[in-house]
This record gives C-alpha cells, structure tokens and sequence, in this order.
C-alpha cells in the first residue's frame, strides 16, 4: 500500500456537522491503487451500521459533493465513506488525472471490500451513490458485484456514449476517429517529452455569454467559492488529454440484466443531462429499479442543492432504508 500524505484539517466546499464523527481513511484496489477517503459515522447508533460508498462528480473530489452527500447520509443513520477515484485527488497512481471504466469500476468494488471488513457495518447491508459521471460507474460496479445491494445514481452522465458521440449525440464515427487520430500523434511527442497536455478545466467564473447553459453551471459550482477546490480535475487544468480516448470504445452496463438489485436514478428535470439517465433506466429489469426527477432542478443543482436545497435526500434515504433493511 502507498504511504499517502493526508490533509487533515477540514478543507471541504461544505460545513462540518457535529452529528458525526470525521476520520480519514485508505483502502487498495486490486490494482495496487490506495484510494484515499473521508469516512463518516452517525455519533448516536445501536448495532451494525448499513454503509454507503460514495463517489462524484467526475472532475470532483470527495471534499466536493461527494463529501456533501456522504455527511449528509451519516446523519440519517448510514455508515459513509466519499473517495478520491485512483489517480486524482489525494488517491495514488501515475499519472495523474486520467480515469479509467475497469479501474475505475474496481475503485467501487475495493471500497465496499473496505466497508465489507469494518466491525460497524452489516456486510449485507451496503450500498453505492454516484453522482454525474460516477452515476454511470457506480451502475456499472453493482452489476458486477452483488455485494451491492442498493445503488443510487445522481443526476448521473452515460461517459462513454458522451466520449463516443458528444453531447446529445451530435457526433460522427468521423468526428471520433479525427480526435483519435490527434492524440495518438500528441501521445507519441508525450512519450519523448514526459509533458503531458491538459484538456482544460471549467471556463473561469462567469463563462463567456456564448457558452450553453449548462457549461456556465459547471463555471458557477466549480470555479467559485461554491465549489472549487485545489485538488478537484474540473476546478483546475482538466484530464490529460491522452485519457480522452477511454471512453471512445467503451459502453457501461454490457450486461444490464445482471444487474438485480435495487436502483434508483435521480435527474434533474431541466438537467442537460437527464437524457442519459432515462435512457439508461429503460435498460434495467426488475420492479425494484426507479427514476426520480426533481422538479426545476439543472445538473449542478443536485452536486449540492443550488439555491433551493433541491436535492431529494428524504427519497435517497428512504430508498437505502428499504433496501438495506
């Protein structure tokens, strides 16, 4: 296991409850990655606690939303953990900021192996939230692992149907091979160089008026005192670019009958993105699979809230309440 230097002050984009009690936590994949994590437990329990994994946005890391959320559901009585994926934030792999479906996949796996062990949790009783593109990872995580009993998607992204075909499908195989051909010629000058390029983070605060609505969002959670953070991909320099490739031949849910136990994904109704989640739900089998759209809400509005306090976490809960029973 790598020997990680943890920041151990409160540096998160969210308020510390004293409902619960804070530590930092690691845990390796089965690649050899440490992940590194903020675990959070209800201070007042009886019994073996059911436990919650916690991941997103992609781009963030766990002193962001995901860290928000995992709070939040400590104080409703969930043993919690929110991670940084491998090769970002405080987790370990070379290089940095890149991302991968399989690692990233097993970065879920090897967290609910952590959870599995902890003599506060009930093994059976574990569950997953991903949000923004993590939503499509941690779907794809519980169909591979049935340790998962219940899975929460928020205001999810499908990542490789965007990387394949762009936003709303606007794309061309033209298109794809073109960039395809671009980073294969920047990665064999990479490789000589060792100086990687970066694809760039959100726009500064506030996005150029030409920009979709959606793009001056992430401008407003990312890169103001809402949402940035030193460590975070999408607050600063972005992927690597060599990364952008991985998605392009990739699809989640190459088995969605394989994935039985519960779902719920949650969009916002005017989220760029809620496309991909019903897409996705009509992919799943079972009656214990649901979609929730939260009236008014855009995308960012469901990292933390927007200014309303939209996201639904009555309905999150009492969803892992029924099926971590």
């Amino acid at each position: 296991m790598d020997s990680l230097q943890l920041t151990q002050e409160w540096d998160k984009v969210f308020p510390q409850s004293d409902l619960v009690d804070h530590q930092k936590i690691t845990f390796t994949n089965h690649f050899g990655i440490t992940l590194a994590a903020d675990q959070y437990t209800p201070k007042h329990y009886e019994g073996k606690l059911p436990a919650l994994a916690i991941c997103g946005p992609f781009g963030a890391v766990k002193e962001q939303a995901s860290g928000l959320y995992a709070q939040t559901m400590a104080k409703r009585g969930f043993l919690t953990i929110a991670f940084d994926p491998s090769f970002t934030g405080e987790s370990s792999g070379t290089l940095r900021d890149v991302f991968s479906l399989d690692i990233n996949t097993e970065d879920y796996q090897a967290a609910v192996d952590y959870l599995s062990n902890l003599d506060l949790v009930d093994p059976k009783r574990i569950g997953i939230i991903g949000i923004c593109g993590w939503g499509c990872i941690s779907l794809n995580a519980a169909a591979n692992d049935p340790r998962i009993q219940a899975t929460a998607a928020i205001t999810m992204y499908d990542m490789p149907r965007v990387g394949a075909w762009s936003y709303f499908d606007q794309g061309t195989a033209a298109n794809r091979y073109e960039s395809k051909k671009q980073i294969a010629a920047m990665r064999t000058k990479e490789y000589a160089t060792k100086q990687y390029a970066k694809a760039g983070g959100c726009f500064s605060y506030p996005a150029p008026d030409d920009q979709p609505d959606f793009v001056k969002q992430y401008s407003a959670y990312y890169k103001t005192k809402r949402g940035y953070h030193p460590r975070s991909v999408n607050s600063n320099d972005g992927w690597l670019m060599q990364a952008q490739t991985g998605w392009m031949n990739n699809a989640i849910l190459a088995h969605p009958e394989d994935l039985k136990n519960a779902v719920l994904i949650v969009h916002g109704e005017k989220a760029h993105s809620r496309y991909m989640g019903e897409d996705t739900f009509k992919k799943l089998t079972g009656d214990n699979k649901q979609l929730l759209i939260v009236p008014n809400a855009t995308h960012t509005d469901l990292y933390d809230g927007g200014e309303n306090h939209v996201i639904p976490f009555d309905d999150i809960t009492a969803f892992f309440n029924q099926y971590l029973s």
